[in-house]
């Protein structure tokens, strides 16, 4: 059974730094893409950054030279590295796995920047 386990997130102060990672398990196929989205109080969740199998990224235009995204193939583990930190990045950030059997998401992880 595919699991995605979500750690880093917490409480920080605006301009501060989170390191976000995301470590998947079960996986016996193939991994196009990893990514992150996030869901603020009282709006939808929107995406934040992927990274495919290959290295190429995309980002929400919020965060970009803010975030990186990052992953480690051999962990099957993706990261999200968020500098510069502002109090409207407050959400719950999920992880996403886009596999060749389907996709999966883990349980989110609590990022609060207070101004």
């Amino acid at each position: 059974q595919v699991h995605l386990v979500e750690s880093g997130g917490g409480v920080v102060q605006a301009g501060g730094s989170l390191r976000l990672s995301c470590a998947a398990s079960g996986i016996t196929f193939s991994t196009n893409a990893m990514g992150w989205y996030r869901l603020a109080p009282g709006k939808q969740r929107e995406f934040v950054a992927a990274i495919t199998n290959d290295g190429v990224t995309n980002y929400e235009d919020s965060v970009k030279g803010r975030f990186t995204i990052s992953r480690d193939n051999t962990k099957n583990t993706v990261y999200l590295q968020m500098n510069s930190l502002k109090p409207e990045d407050t959400a719950v950030y999920t992880c996403k796995g886009w596999y060749s059997r389907g996709d999966y998401w883990g349980q989110g992880t609590q990022v609060t920047v207070s101004s």
